[in-house]
């Protein structure tokens, strides 16, 4: 019988209390916790850990393989860019330099970075969407959550925040591991991580997770390059930190070895360094882990969506949205169709903060003063 631990910001959701009790009765699942950012997804809940002792839950990783953060701090200070005119250099030079969907010609990579070949993946199709897709698509933004922003902190530096993942790569390796499962248990997909399907799957996740962190630092680059051109700001390299939020692997919990899947939560071990966003319009946290047990050492990913897309953009305006948005620079051409990620469609991302305060401790908090993001 597996044991369920929460930490919740309210009352938890109607529509995640029967996908959370399958999930704790699904075969081999010996622990879960739910973390104050949990919403309803697909089969498994975003913001939920699940530990295991051999079977693998591909749908408890995710169809993003490998999302997660980075931010980078520069040596000069958040009023760089106070004005209109600064910021919409700025955020031309990030859709040039760090397109939304796919590069063109121009941008383009001729090949993925080196360290990405040495691992093929088991099925040829998964390897040759490598040289399509991957290639197009590394480096670039995507839609939904992800974001590319500018913060400052309590003194008044610049950040640079960048959320994204593995892009078409982690779908495609999640939904071909989905198709080749050996079994389903509460209806969820499984494999079996000593048999080849999923010792295969465990080699490309680690494949894509590489390939989002690659893509990332490769987008933290380019967008600090834009700042030192329009700006004449320099980049602190040593204050580089990243963190993922979807991924799988072995690690040891409650005196046992145990396959922890993490779905919309980061790992959050005694010291370790996480980023932890509110939304468009609201904070992120640059945080350190309490190594807390029983939260499997995790805490939340970010605030969590308190509104579906459908109704966000139902109830959400675009007064509302331009309210919500004040002191932030963003392309306002794009409003109308960014509501579903207006900050009221997040959870408060301090009320999750205070939910959590045993699982992270708030080292850096920075609040945005331009978000780039694509729809």
């Amino acid at each position: 019988m597996s044991v369920t631990k929460s930490w919740l910001a309210g009352p938890l959701p109607r529509e995640v209390a029967g996908p959370l009790e399958r999930l704790a009765a699904a075969d081999d699942v010996r622990h879960v916790a739910v973390m104050p950012d949990v919403h309803h997804s697909d089969d498994v809940c975003v913001g939920v850990v699940v530990a295991t002792r051999r079977l693998l839950y591909p749908a408890a990783v995710g169809q993003d393989i490998g999302c997660g953060m980075a931010a980078l701090a520069f040596d000069g200070d958040a009023d760089a860019i106070a004005n209109e005119r600064a910021a919409a250099r700025v955020l031309a030079g990030f859709a040039s330099a760090v397109p939304a969907m796919r590069h063109g010609r121009a941008t383009m990579r001729e090949r993925l970075p080196d360290s990405l070949f040495a691992r093929p993946s088991s099925d040829p199709r998964i390897e040759k969407l490598k040289s399509r897709d991957g290639r197009v698509e590394f480096a670039t933004l995507g839609r939904g959550n992800h974001f590319l922003e500018l913060s400052r902190d309590d003194e008044g530096r610049l950040w640079l925040v960048i959320h994204s993942g593995s892009r078409a790569m982690g779908r495609a390796i999640h939904d071909h591991f989905v198709s080749r499962a050996v079994g389903r248990s509460s209806g969820i997909a499984l494999l079996d991580a000593e048999s080849e399907p999923g010792s295969a799957y465990l080699g490309d996740l680690a494949w894509a997770i590489d390939y989002a962190d690659e893509s990332r630092t490769a987008m933290a680059d380019a967008a600090a390059t834009v700042l030192e051109q329009t700006l004449g700001l320099r980049r602190d390299a040593s204050s580089f930190v990243r963190c993922l939020h979807n991924h799988v692997r072995r690690e040891s919990h409650f005196g046992e070895s145990l396959w922890v899947h993490r779905k919309g939560t980061i790992s959050a071990d005694a010291g370790e360094p996480g980023i932890i966003p509110g939304s468009m319009g609201t904070a992120t946290f640059l945080v350190e882990g309490r190594g807390d047990v029983d939260s499997l050492r995790s805490s939340s990913h970010g605030a969590g969506r308190a509104m579906s897309r459908t109704d966000a953009r139902r109830r959400i305006s675009l007064r509302d949205l331009e309210r919500q948005m004040k002191g932030v620079w963003f392309d306002r051409r794009l409003a109308s169709r960014l509501r579903d990620e207006a900050p009221s469609a997040y959870k408060d991302i301090g009320g999750v903060m205070r939910a959590q305060r045993d699982l992270t401790r708030i080292v850096t908090r920075l609040r945005p003063v331009l978000s780039y993001k694509a729809v």
